[in-house]
């Protein structure tokens, strides 16, 4: 997921920018997915699940913000 967010910073144009952070949303919404899918499997101890689980939610909240503000400012 970082890669996907460090490629954003390197990005040659605004729309690009946006592209990239939303390939990371993608990312980080397949994730969410994911976290669901695995607790049935036991593969996380709660704790860990519910870390994951909420650095996960906050990443989609940020990047869904970042998304949201750059393309206001374009208009």
């Amino acid at each position: 997921m970082r890669n996907k967010h460090r490629k954003g910073l390197y990005a040659q144009s605004r729309k690009d920018f946006i592209s990239k952070l939303n390939i990371a949303l993608k990312e980080a919404g397949e994730t969410d997915y994911w976290l669901d899918v695995i607790p049935p499997a036991e593969y996380f101890t709660d704790d860990e699940y519910q870390s994951l689980k909420e650095d996960n939610d906050e990443l989609l909240k940020l990047l869904t913000s970042i998304i949201k503000t750059t393309k206001e400012n374009d208009s």
